[in-house]
Protein backbone atom coordinates (compact mmCIF):
# COMPACT_ATOMS: atom_id res chain seq x y z
CA UNK A 1 0.00 0.00 0.00
CA UNK A 2 1.16 3.29 -0.74
CA UNK A 3 2.58 5.04 2.51
CA UNK A 4 1.42 9.52 1.43
CA UNK A 5 4.25 10.15 4.13
CA UNK A 6 6.25 9.61 1.55
CA UNK A 7 5.16 12.85 -0.32
CA UNK A 8 6.18 14.99 2.68
CA UNK A 9 9.72 13.83 2.85
CA UNK A 10 10.07 13.67 -0.86
CA UNK A 11 8.88 17.06 -0.56
CA UNK A 12 11.23 18.51 2.08
CA UNK A 13 14.36 16.33 -0.08
CA UNK A 14 13.08 18.38 -3.34
CA UNK A 15 12.96 21.35 -2.00
CA UNK A 16 15.97 21.67 0.08
CA UNK A 17 18.03 20.22 -3.45
CA UNK A 18 16.14 23.35 -5.25
CA UNK A 19 17.50 25.29 -3.12
CA UNK A 20 20.85 24.33 -2.05
CA UNK A 21 21.79 24.14 -5.92
CA UNK A 22 20.05 27.65 -7.07
CA UNK A 23 21.86 29.64 -3.80
CA UNK A 24 25.20 27.86 -5.04
CA UNK A 25 24.86 28.97 -8.54
CA UNK A 26 24.18 32.36 -7.38
CA UNK A 27 26.95 32.50 -4.95
CA UNK A 28 29.05 30.96 -7.79
CA UNK A 29 28.49 33.94 -9.77
CA UNK A 30 28.10 36.98 -7.79
CA UNK A 31 29.26 35.84 -4.48
CA UNK A 32 26.13 36.24 -2.98
CA UNK A 33 22.42 35.11 -2.15
CA UNK A 34 19.57 36.88 -1.77
CA UNK A 35 17.95 36.80 1.70
CA UNK A 36 14.71 35.97 0.07
CA UNK A 37 15.95 32.74 -0.30
CA UNK A 38 15.88 31.51 3.04
CA UNK A 39 12.74 33.77 3.78
CA UNK A 40 10.97 31.55 1.14
CA UNK A 41 13.07 28.39 1.86
CA UNK A 42 12.82 28.36 6.04
CA UNK A 43 8.61 28.62 6.41
CA UNK A 44 7.92 25.92 3.78
CA UNK A 45 10.44 23.90 5.07
CA UNK A 46 9.14 23.98 8.64
CA UNK A 47 5.39 23.60 7.57
CA UNK A 48 6.21 20.30 5.23
CA UNK A 49 8.53 18.78 8.62
CA UNK A 50 5.74 19.74 11.27
CA UNK A 51 2.49 19.02 9.07
CA UNK A 52 4.56 15.16 7.94
CA UNK A 53 5.56 14.83 12.45
CA UNK A 54 2.09 15.84 13.69
CA UNK A 55 0.24 13.37 11.46
CA UNK A 56 2.39 10.69 10.42
CA UNK A 57 4.76 10.44 13.64
CA UNK A 58 3.95 13.29 17.05
CA UNK A 59 6.91 11.06 18.73
CA UNK A 60 9.33 12.48 16.61
CA UNK A 61 8.73 16.03 17.68
CA UNK A 62 10.64 16.11 20.69
CA UNK A 63 13.89 14.71 18.76
CA UNK A 64 13.35 17.35 15.89
CA UNK A 65 13.46 19.65 18.24
CA UNK A 66 16.78 18.13 19.28
CA UNK A 67 17.94 18.28 15.95
CA UNK A 68 17.07 21.43 14.68
CA UNK A 69 18.50 23.16 17.94
CA UNK A 70 21.35 21.83 18.06
CA UNK A 71 21.93 22.45 14.17
CA UNK A 72 20.81 25.57 14.23
CA UNK A 73 23.25 26.60 17.64
CA UNK A 74 25.98 24.99 15.44
CA UNK A 75 25.38 27.14 12.80
CA UNK A 76 25.30 30.59 14.88
CA UNK A 77 28.50 29.00 16.38
CA UNK A 78 30.61 28.77 13.18
CA UNK A 79 28.72 32.22 12.06
CA UNK A 80 30.09 34.35 15.16
CA UNK A 81 33.73 32.83 15.20
CA UNK A 82 34.10 33.46 11.52
CA UNK A 83 33.91 29.81 9.71
CA UNK A 84 30.88 30.38 8.23
CA UNK A 85 29.16 33.06 6.38
CA UNK A 86 25.79 34.39 6.40
CA UNK A 87 24.56 32.30 3.38
CA UNK A 88 26.54 29.39 4.43
CA UNK A 89 25.10 29.77 8.40
CA UNK A 90 21.12 30.33 6.97
CA UNK A 91 21.26 27.58 4.38
CA UNK A 92 22.57 25.14 7.36
CA UNK A 93 19.83 26.57 9.78
CA UNK A 94 17.03 25.99 6.91
CA UNK A 95 18.36 22.19 6.56
CA UNK A 96 18.24 21.87 10.18
CA UNK A 97 13.93 22.25 10.02
CA UNK A 98 13.69 20.42 6.52
CA UNK A 99 15.84 17.18 6.99
CA UNK A 100 16.14 17.09 10.36
CA UNK A 101 16.94 12.60 9.89
CA UNK A 102 17.94 10.82 7.19
CA UNK A 103 15.25 10.25 4.84
CA UNK A 104 15.19 6.81 5.67
CA UNK A 105 11.56 6.39 3.91
CA UNK A 106 12.31 7.43 0.48
CA UNK A 107 16.01 6.22 0.10
CA UNK A 108 18.41 4.57 1.89
CA UNK A 109 22.50 5.09 0.85
CA UNK A 110 24.33 2.89 -1.55
CA UNK A 111 26.13 1.91 1.01
CA UNK A 112 24.11 0.76 4.06
CA UNK A 113 27.14 1.35 6.49
CA UNK A 114 26.45 4.83 5.48
CA UNK A 115 23.25 5.56 7.34
CA UNK A 116 25.47 6.12 10.77
CA UNK A 117 23.63 6.66 13.99
CA UNK A 118 24.38 10.37 13.71
CA UNK A 119 22.80 10.80 10.09
CA UNK A 120 19.60 9.13 12.02
CA UNK A 121 19.31 11.25 14.69
CA UNK A 122 20.78 14.87 13.41
CA UNK A 123 21.16 14.51 9.51
CA UNK A 124 22.52 18.24 8.77
CA UNK A 125 25.94 17.07 11.29
CA UNK A 126 26.40 14.77 8.01
CA UNK A 127 25.63 17.03 5.29
CA UNK A 128 28.22 19.71 6.95
CA UNK A 129 30.75 16.84 8.13
CA UNK A 130 30.83 15.69 3.80
CA UNK A 131 30.79 19.53 3.28
CA UNK A 132 33.83 19.98 5.27
CA UNK A 133 35.34 17.10 3.90
CA UNK A 134 35.28 17.76 0.17
CA UNK A 135 36.17 21.16 1.27
CA UNK A 136 39.52 20.04 2.96
CA UNK A 137 40.02 17.46 -0.18
CA UNK A 138 40.12 20.86 -2.25
CA UNK A 139 43.72 21.86 -0.81
CA UNK A 140 44.76 18.85 -2.58
CA UNK A 141 44.46 20.03 -5.92
CA UNK A 142 45.85 23.30 -4.61
CA UNK A 143 48.96 21.49 -3.99
CA UNK A 144 48.90 19.75 -7.32
CA UNK A 145 48.13 22.88 -9.21
CA UNK A 146 50.86 24.57 -7.49
CA UNK A 147 53.21 21.90 -8.02
CA UNK A 148 52.43 21.91 -11.71
CA UNK A 149 52.85 25.57 -11.97
CA UNK A 150 56.83 25.05 -10.19
CA UNK A 151 57.55 22.42 -12.77
CA UNK A 152 56.19 23.95 -15.76
CA UNK A 153 58.10 28.10 -15.41
CA UNK A 154 60.37 26.54 -13.46
CA UNK A 155 60.35 29.18 -10.64
CA UNK A 156 60.28 29.53 -7.21
CA UNK A 157 57.18 30.00 -5.50
CA UNK A 158 57.94 32.46 -2.69
CA UNK A 159 60.91 34.90 -4.27
CA UNK A 160 62.22 38.06 -2.33
CA UNK A 161 61.03 38.77 0.69
CA UNK A 162 58.24 36.14 0.68
CA UNK A 163 60.80 33.31 1.10
CA UNK A 164 61.09 35.00 4.89
CA UNK A 165 57.41 34.03 5.58
CA UNK A 166 57.06 31.47 8.23
CA UNK A 167 56.45 27.72 7.31
CA UNK A 168 53.06 27.61 8.48
CA UNK A 169 52.19 31.08 6.66
CA UNK A 170 53.59 29.27 3.22
CA UNK A 171 51.63 26.28 4.08
CA UNK A 172 48.23 27.86 4.35
CA UNK A 173 48.68 29.94 1.21
CA UNK A 174 50.24 26.60 -0.85
CA UNK A 175 46.59 24.40 0.47
CA UNK A 176 44.40 27.51 -0.38
CA UNK A 177 45.70 29.36 -2.82
CA UNK A 178 47.46 29.39 -6.27
CA UNK A 179 49.96 31.61 -8.50
CA UNK A 180 47.83 33.43 -11.13
CA UNK A 181 48.67 36.61 -13.22
CA UNK A 182 47.91 39.74 -11.77
CA UNK A 183 46.02 40.95 -14.84
CA UNK A 184 43.14 37.58 -13.91
CA UNK A 185 43.36 39.06 -10.42
CA UNK A 186 42.05 42.52 -11.65
CA UNK A 187 39.45 40.98 -14.04
CA UNK A 188 37.71 38.61 -11.57
CA UNK A 189 36.91 40.55 -9.12
CA UNK A 190 35.95 37.11 -6.23
CA UNK A 191 39.37 36.58 -6.85
CA UNK A 192 41.38 37.50 -4.05
CA UNK A 193 45.20 38.40 -3.07
CA UNK A 194 46.89 36.09 -0.49
CA UNK A 195 49.76 38.73 -0.74
CA UNK A 196 50.57 42.18 -0.50
CA UNK A 197 53.40 44.91 -0.77
CA UNK A 198 54.72 47.62 1.34
CA UNK A 199 57.16 50.14 -0.13
CA UNK A 200 58.33 52.54 3.07
CA UNK A 201 62.13 54.69 3.07
CA UNK A 202 62.19 53.21 6.90
CA UNK A 203 61.93 49.55 5.64
CA UNK A 204 62.35 49.52 1.79
CA UNK A 205 60.09 47.71 -0.55
CA UNK A 206 58.73 44.24 1.03
CA UNK A 207 56.43 41.65 -0.36
CA UNK A 208 54.15 40.08 2.02
CA UNK A 209 51.60 36.98 2.74
CA UNK A 210 48.22 37.63 3.45
CA UNK A 211 46.81 34.27 4.91
CA UNK A 212 43.54 35.31 5.20
CA UNK A 213 41.80 37.95 2.71
CA UNK A 214 39.18 39.65 3.00
CA UNK A 215 36.71 41.78 0.75
CA UNK A 216 38.08 45.13 2.96
CA UNK A 217 40.72 46.59 0.75
CA UNK A 218 40.48 43.74 -1.80
CA UNK A 219 40.68 46.70 -4.65
CA UNK A 220 43.52 49.01 -2.88
CA UNK A 221 45.73 45.44 -2.72
CA UNK A 222 45.39 44.54 -6.38
CA UNK A 223 46.53 47.99 -7.13
CA UNK A 224 49.55 48.17 -5.09
CA UNK A 225 50.36 44.58 -6.29
CA UNK A 226 49.77 45.96 -10.07
CA UNK A 227 52.09 49.17 -9.07
CA UNK A 228 54.53 46.78 -8.04
CA UNK A 229 54.29 44.56 -11.41
CA UNK A 230 54.61 47.60 -13.61
CA UNK A 231 57.77 48.92 -11.86
CA UNK A 232 59.70 45.93 -11.98
CA UNK A 233 59.39 45.31 -8.52
CA UNK A 234 57.93 41.84 -8.81
CA UNK A 235 56.87 39.22 -11.57
CA UNK A 236 53.46 39.37 -13.03
CA UNK A 237 52.41 36.24 -11.03
CA UNK A 238 51.10 36.61 -7.65
CA UNK A 239 49.53 34.16 -5.04
CA UNK A 240 45.87 34.62 -5.07
CA UNK A 241 42.68 32.17 -4.13
CA UNK A 242 39.42 31.73 -5.93
CA UNK A 243 37.48 32.00 -2.27
CA UNK A 244 35.38 29.00 -3.65
CA UNK A 245 31.76 29.46 -1.85
CA UNK A 246 31.32 27.08 1.39
CA UNK A 247 27.71 26.74 -0.03
CA UNK A 248 29.27 24.61 -3.33
CA UNK A 249 30.63 22.00 -0.75
CA UNK A 250 27.64 21.96 1.34
CA UNK A 251 25.56 21.51 -1.65
CA UNK A 252 27.67 18.19 -2.75
CA UNK A 253 27.36 17.50 0.65
CA UNK A 254 23.38 16.97 0.78
CA UNK A 255 23.88 15.18 -2.58
CA UNK A 256 27.01 12.23 -1.09
CA UNK A 257 24.69 12.16 1.96
CA UNK A 258 21.49 10.78 0.25
CA UNK A 259 23.51 8.40 -2.44
CA UNK A 260 26.45 7.31 -0.07
CA UNK A 261 25.67 8.57 3.07
CA UNK A 262 28.24 9.93 6.16
CA UNK A 263 31.71 9.91 4.31
CA UNK A 264 33.03 10.51 7.78
CA UNK A 265 31.45 7.65 9.22
CA UNK A 266 32.49 5.33 6.19
CA UNK A 267 36.38 6.68 6.51
CA UNK A 268 36.53 5.99 10.19
CA UNK A 269 34.73 2.29 10.42
CA UNK A 270 37.18 1.71 7.67
CA UNK A 271 39.92 2.68 9.54
CA UNK A 272 38.98 0.81 12.52
CA UNK A 273 37.84 -2.19 11.22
Amino acid sequence: MFNSEIIFVAARVAVTAAVLIYASWSDFKTREVSNRVWVIYAPIALSLSLAEFLLYNPSKLPLFGVSAGFTIGLAFLLFYSGGFGGADSKALMCIAVALPFAPEILSTPIISAGLSPISQVIFPLTIFSNGVLFAAASAVYMVGRNFVWHRRNGKKMFTGTLAQESIGKKILVLVTGYKVNIEKVKAKWHIFPMEDVEDSEDSGFKRKLVVVPHDEGRDKIVERLSNAVEKEKIDSYVWATPGLPLLIFITLGFIVALVFGDIVWLLVRFVVA
